[in-house]
């Protein structure tokens, strides 16, 4: 089964966008609601049994079970009796957000996420619409229930083939997006390694260094606009909450932040379709981007957007038939592409220079190296041969293929590299 995601802006008339916000409103209520009886629940389990209690009593039966996903569910039908503000919510769409809370309940116990916290005025951003019994996209225009016909705007048509499975509208700042949920009765493969490798390494003084030497300078999004932005915060906190100014000046600083996001996105996609270009298959380090975005350069990591890119890059090399696969990440600056020696060196050398094969290049460029020697290392032993044929050809990397001869560790001793 294949799965595909499309996204529309859509353009609701004012009615149509009253409605949407009210909706927003009534789910974030009904998720409130639910997520207090779980806490009441929870909180009635907390008191102890060999002492009295003084903070904490019993607040339900002892015998009282959990509210479930499916008995908060069952309970919405004589909820709207007491509610008649849920009514105007499309049934589906008010379920979903007891679905949520759930998912987010079983996050905290499976997964280990946070508790899950109340919703605040303007924080539930999106509606979902499960089910449609026909396509809901009707030529320009979306035809969702109990809201009608919302103009569309289809800048990519929908691919033969795939039906219409569900559809989530979703409000960034002022603007309207619905996200389209197509599905088709296909089994994709996946791609197998051919061709050209590259190896590419990233970083905060280069974007991107390739192991066939392009190197792509930071565009810095955020940076480049943060007085701008420090600018309109300032003004946004002189205002008075929930009055008509602070409304748009929260926009203001909000479509700035949907302008920061969106050019950053489109650089990403545009350098992952470029690498594509290069080669036929993309080896990248196997990092954990959330442990490094803690550090002193925090702000221009997440400016960077590291962890988005990698996961744009595997997505345009599966929808393209490119080869993507990760590394191990240790020592790529350290170690020579040429002769696989280590060769220490901190942050501010700037260039590769071996002093056993002589080898210099840049310092991100020999890591883009590194990084594709082991990606190829990394197919050969699995077993795969079709990598060692087109290195065979001309292509590089044919030398990587081989096994290499001892080199010293860091300790003095000796041991056979992997390369």
């Amino acid at each position: 089964m294949l799965t595909l995601t499309y996204c529309y802006r859509i353009y609701p008339d004012t009615a149509q966008q009253h409605w949407l916000s009210e909706w927003m409103d009534i789910c974030r209520n009904t998720y409130n609601y639910g997520l207090r009886q779980i806490k009441d629940w929870c909180n009635s389990r907390k008191c102890l049994i060999d002492r009295c209690s003084i903070t904490r009593e019993y607040i339900m039966a002892a015998g009282e079970k959990f509210p479930t996903e499916v008995n908060q569910l069952n309970a919405l039908p004589d909820a709207k009796k007491d509610f008649p503000r849920l009514v105007l919510v499309p049934s589906q769409v008010l379920q979903q957000a007891i679905k949520q809370l759930h998912r987010s309940w079983e996050g905290f116990q499976k997964l280990g996420h946070g508790f899950p916290r109340f919703k605040k005025y303007g924080q539930f951003k999106s509606l979902l619409f499960p089910q449609f019994k026909q396509s809901p996209v009707q030529g320009n225009n979306l035809l969702l229930p109990k809201l009608g016909l919302v103009k569309v705007n289809l800048h990519r048509p929908l691919p033969d083939g795939f039906t219409v499975k569900q559809v989530r509208i979703i409000k960034k700042a002022d603007r309207w997006y619905a996200s389209i949920a197509l599905q088709c009765d296909v089994n994709v493969p996946n791609s197998i390694p051919h061709g050209h490798p590259i190896g590419v390494d990233i970083g905060l003084e280069k974007f991107l260094a390739t192991s066939d030497g392009i190197l792509v300078k930071p565009p810095k999004f955020f940076k480049s606009l943060q007085s701008k932005l420090k600018l309109l915060q300032r003004r946004l906190s002189r205002k008075q909450k929930r009055s008509k100014n602070y409304e748009k000046a929260r926009i203001k600083v909000a479509l700035l932040h949907h302008q920061i996001d969106n050019t950053r996105k489109d650089f990403h996609f545009k350098q992952a379709h470029a690498l594509c270009d290069a080669g036929d298959m993309v080896f990248m380090e196997d990092l954990d981007y959330t442990v490094m975005a803690k550090g002193m350069f925090g702000k221009h990591m997440l400016d960077g957007g590291f962890g988005q890119f990698r996961t744009i890059v595997k997505y345009v090399c599966w929808k393209r038939d490119k080869f993507f696969g990760v590394v191990n990440a240790r020592g790529t600056s350290q170690e020579c592409p040429e002769c696989g020696a280590v060769v220490k060196k901190d942050l501010s050398v700037r260039v590769h220079n071996c002093p056993e094969c002589g080898f210099t290049t840049d310092r991100d460029v020999a890591a883009g190296l590194v990084i594709r020697n082991r990606g190829i290392a990394s197919i050969s032993t699995v077993g795969q041969t079709g990598i060692e044929m087109a290195c065979a050809d001309g292509l590089p990397g044919a030398e990587e293929t081989k096994p290499r001869s001892k080199s010293k560790t860091r300790k003095g001793k000796t041991k056979k590299s992997k390369l």
